[in-house]
Order: structure tokens, then sequence, then C-alpha cells
């Protein structure tokens, strides 16, 4: 139901100047939230910018198959030295903060790197190109990451 403009302005002069200060600020941070990037509905929930989603999975910025490792717990790397080289952990910037559904993670190197849901998020050395996920159950033990 639209309102006609002369009744939404005399609704507005109605208003006390705080709440008229506190709906330009919900104005104004709507509008920014409407520009950032936009999930469509995702379940992947607040990503940080190096995360996507493309074909139902997490990936990194350049659209490469994220995964998880099953053997890491408790928020913690279990991937490390040459198990990091076969799955590079996608590593976030210093200062970087979590959001959403997304924790930073300090690695044993004192790295940090990108978890999701409490798992830390890696590569796979063998993805060449966006959509491969060759890493896919590796062992039964790594997984394509899915919002």
């Amino acid at each position: 139901m639209a309102l006609s403009r002369p009744f939404a302005a005399a609704s507005l002069a109605s208003l006390s100047r705080p709440a008229v200060l506190a709906l330009a600020s919900a104005a104004v941070l709507l509008s920014a939230c409407s520009g950032m990037g936009g999930m469509g509905g995702s379940s992947a929930g607040n990503m940080p910018p190096t995360v996507k989603v493309a074909g139902g999975a997490l990936t990194d910025p350049q659209g490469l198959t994220l995964y998880t490792f099953d053997r890491d717990a408790g928020g913690k790397s279990a991937c490390n030295g040459p198990c990091a080289t076969n799955w590079p952990p996608l590593m976030a910037a210093p200062g970087t903060s979590p959001t959403g559904d997304y924790s930073v993670i300090t690695r044993d190197d004192g790295a940090k790197q990108w978890a999701y849901r409490g798992k830390p998020l890696y590569r796979f050395a063998k993805d060449a190109k966006p959509g491969d996920r060759m890493g896919d159950n590796f062992n039964n033990v790594w997984h394509v990451a899915a919002p």
C-alpha cells in the first residue's frame, strides 16, 4: 500500500528529531547493504570478500573450489607442512575480522586462515580452473565446502 506524498510528509513532520535521524540512518544502512554483492538469499551468510558461491560450492576469488578436511577439529587446522602444499589454505589478510558464518583461525605457523562454520577452508593443488572439483571426497576426508 503506497502512501500519498502529502500523507507521508505529514507523518514525517510529526516525528521527533531523533526518530527522523534513526529512520534516515536505517535508510542509509539499507541502501549500503543492498549493494554488497547480493547473495540472492544464499545460506552462505555474510561472506568475506575472498569467498564466492558457484555451482553450489564455496570458491576463492579466482573461482577455484574450496574444501574442508575431516581431520580438522576445534577450529584448528590439521593440514600443515606438505599437506598445506597440496591443500593450500585460504589465507586471511592481517587484521581481518570474522563475519557471519566465517571465522579466522590461527595456523601453527601463526598465519591466519578463513574458516566456514568452524571448518578451515582450503584449495586443492590439482584444481586448475574454476569448476574443477578434483579434491572432492579425496581419501574420504576432503570435501567440497558448500554453503
